[in-house]
Formats: C-alpha cells, sequence, structure tokens
C-alpha cells in the first residue's frame, strides 16, 4: 500500500457494509453467505499530495468516547433495572416503601401515622420510633436477618428481635401477634408480626427500636439509621 494509513468508519461497517459487499463480486462465496461486516478504507492524503501520517475517522465513524459513552449507559440502565426488582420484591409483601443502597434492601416497617421519635418525652427517653395504626396491621422486617427473639417482653408485651449483617438489631414492641420463630431468616420486606396494643401502651403502634451490637446493646435514633441506609419514612 506503499505506506499509506487507512481510517475505518463504522457507518462503512454497519449502514454500508452489505452495499460494499454487494459491490465486490466475489464469486467464490456460497451465494447464500454475508460477511457480518466489511470493511471500507480512505487513504488520508495532504493537500499536497502526499499521504498525512494522521489516521482520522470518517465522518460519522464512532469513536472510542462514542463507544465508553454507549458501554456506560449500558451498565446505568443495568444498575436501574436491578435495583427497581430488589425493590419490587421487597414490597411484595405490601411493605409500603423500601430503598436500596450498597446492595442492601431496606424497607420501611408498618404503614400508619408517626406518633413519637426518639428522645425526650414526658420527662424520661424514648428510644423508638412509634408508628400507629389499626391491631392487625402487617409489619415487615426493615432489613435482611435472623430472628433471635420472638416472643413475651416485659414492658413490650410481645416482641420480635432480628439481628442484621452490620451488627445491629431490629426491635419490633408491642406487637399483637409475631409470625417468626428464633433462628428463622428472614429479608427485607418479610411479614414478621403485626400491629398490637400489648404491654405498656397507650394505643395500636409499632415501636421500633434500632440497637447496636447486641439485643441491650446502644439504642440509636431509628430515623437516621434508616435514613442512613436510604429510606425515607412515608405515611
Amino acid at each position: 500500500m506503499g505506506g499509506a494509513l487507512f481510517a475505518l468508519t463504522a457507518g462503512a461497517l454497519v449502514a454500508g457494509g452489505q452495499t460494499v459487499y454487494d459491490q465486490l463480486a466475489l464469486p467464490d462465496l456460497d451465494a447464500g453467505a454475508r460477511p457480518v461486516a466489511v470493511l471500507a478504507f480512505q487513504p488520508i492524503t495532504s493537500t499536497s499530495g502526499t499521504v498525512d501520517e494522521t489516521v482520522r475517522p470518517l465522518p460519522g465513524a464512532a469513536t472510542p468516547d462514542d463507544v465508553a459513552a454507549l458501554a456506560k449507559g449500558a451498565r446505568a440502565a443495568q444498575e436501574a433495572q436491578r435495583r427497581s426488582t430488589l425493590v419490587s420484591t421487597a414490597r411484595a409483601g405490601g411493605a409500603p416503601a423500601a430503598a436500596v443502597q450498597g446492595g442492601e434492601v431496606t424497607v420501611q416497617p408498618v404503614s400508619g401515622r408517626i406518633t413519637s421519635l426518639a428522645g425526650p418525652r414526658w420527662g424520661t427517653t424514648h428510644y423508638g420510633l412509634d408508628i400507629a395504626n389499626r391491631i392487625g396491621t402487617p409489619i415487615f422486617a426493615v432489613a435482611d436477618g435472623v430472628v433471635e427473639r420472638s416472643g413475651p417482653a416485659g414492658g413490650f408485651g410481645l416482641w420480635v428481635v432480628l439481628r442484621h449483617s452490620d451488627g445491629s438489631r431490629s426491635v419490633y414492641g408491642h406487637i399483637n401477634e409475631a409470625f417468626v420463630a428464633v433462628g428463622d431468616r428472614v429479608s427485607a420486606g418479610d411479614r414478621i408480626a403485626e400491629v398490637g396494643n400489648r404491654g405498656q401502651s397507650t394505643g395500636p403502634h409499632l415501636h421500633l427500636e434500632i440497637r447496636q451490637g447486641s439485643v441491650s446493646g446502644d439504642r440509636v435514633d431509628p430515623v437516621g439509621w434508616l435514613r442512613g441506609r436510604g429510606l425515607e419514612l412515608t405515611g
């Protein structure tokens, strides 16, 4: 080729491939055979008629940046679909809201009206989040975990405690009935109990606590814990 450099055009590979092939008249190819793509080249010359040493794509040819952008868009679409599937699965049982962050799903445990947050209350400290609703309203696991406690619990009357992969525990108090037993593995969004009015309660509600390290560990604000996992509570 006399040292001439040629440029590959993406347009010839795709849109013009068949036309170029038809013009080549290759008799020893089977009539039914067609190449996947035909390469089209264009010599690059300067205005003086000498070969330009710079390789340039033909007009309309795809660039590496174009390919990278397409690949990035495809990955983003796949991730969006994966997150949508996880949320849909977590809410399939009726959970009011769910979020995905870092590959982990977090679920709002019950629908209803927030009646009390963590903090000072009536001269003492309220360590949980109270969400009121009628007796029998489903309660869902806030995250994947293992059931550590399920049964009678002093002031809570009846409770369920789940241990999660980050070492935290979610506590569900004043429940009417538990649907899980100690040792059960549950997924975010699984129905584990129903709202009740047992123990020291002023009305039907879920009392949710988040404890760190152990069942008797430090208690943190449930709203902040949920928000840190990407979940904002709804009504």
